[in-house]
C-alpha cells in the first residue's frame, strides 16, 4: 500500500541516504536501523509529509503523496520523538481536543485508553505535573483511538517501562492483523518472530538492506 521509489535525503548539503526502495503491505511491521545521524528520523518525516525528499517518490496506493497528501494523512498517524502534548492541558484534555480535530471518539474510549497505557488517575493532572514517562503515555494514547492504517513512530518505547513495551509490542500485533501496518524507530530490541518482524537498516553508505 506504501511504495517508497528512489528516495534521497540530503541534510546541510550531506546525502543521508539515497536511491531507498521499498514497499510496505497490509500487515507489515517494519523497524528503520542503522547508526546515530544516518537518516532514520529524516526517513520517517520522509515517509509522514514533515518534510520534502531530495528526490524519488512516495505513493500511498499508488497515489504520490504530494499529489493527494490529504487522504494519505486522513491514513496516517504519526509520533514523533517528542510526546507533542500541551503542558497547560490536562491527560484527558489533551486527548479530547487532539481527537476533536482530527477523529472524534467518546469520552469514554478516552479513559479507557487512558487507562491502558497506565494512566488511571492522571486522567485530570495537567501535563507539565506529569513525569516524562508519563506524558509519553499520553500520546501513546492515541494508538488505542486510532483507526488510521498506517502508523509511523519515532522511538516509541523512549521513558516507556518494561510492561509498557510488552503492552505496544501486543498493539502493534494486533494492528498489523487487522491489516494495519507499523513503521518505527527503536533501540529497543523487539520481541517479535523473524516472520512478524521486517527490518530496514540504513548505513552509512546510503544503502537499504533487509
Amino acid at each position: 500500500m506504501l511504495e517508497v521509489s528512489k528516495l534521497s535525503c540530503i541534510r546541510e548539503d550531506v546525502v543521508l541516504f539515497s536511491e531507498l526502495d521499498f514497499i510496505v503491505s497490509a500487515g507489515d511491521i517494519i523497524q528503520i536501523e542503522g547508526p546515530n545521524g544516518v537518516g532514520k528520523t529524516s526517513l520517517l518525516r520522509l515517509l509522514a509529509g514533515l518534510s520534502t525528499p531530495a528526490d524519488g517518490s512516495i505513493n500511498w496506493q499508488s497515489v504520490d503523496t504530494v499529489v493527494d497528501r490529504e487522504s494519505y494523512h486522513r491514513d496516517l498517524l504519526y509520533l514523533g520523538h517528542l510526546p507533542g502534548v500541551k503542558a497547560e492541558l490536562t491527560a484527558f484534555e489533551n486527548l479530547f481536543f487532539y481527537h476533536a480535530v482530527h477523529q472524534p471518539v467518546s469520552e469514554d474510549k478516552i479513559w479507557q485508553a487512558l487507562a491502558q497505557v497506565g494512566l488511571a488517575g492522571y486522567e485530570d493532572q495537567l501535563a507539565c505535573h506529569l513525569s516524562a514517562g508519563q506524558q509519553r503515555r499520553i500520546a501513546l494514547a492515541r494508538l488505542w483511538l486510532s483507526e488510521k492504517k498506517l502508523w509511523i513512530l519515532d522511538e516509541p518505547f523512549t521513558a516507556i517501562d518494561k510492561n509498557g513495551v510488552k503492552v505496544l509490542e501486543s498493539l502493534f500485533l494486533e494492528h498489523a492483523d487487522k491489516g494495519g501496518m507499523v513503521i518505527l524507530t527503536t533501540h529497543q530490541d523487539l520481541n517479535f518472530s523473524a516472520e512478524r518482524l521486517r527490518k530496514i537498516v540504513l548505513t552509512r553508505q546510503h544503502l537499504a538492506e533487509y
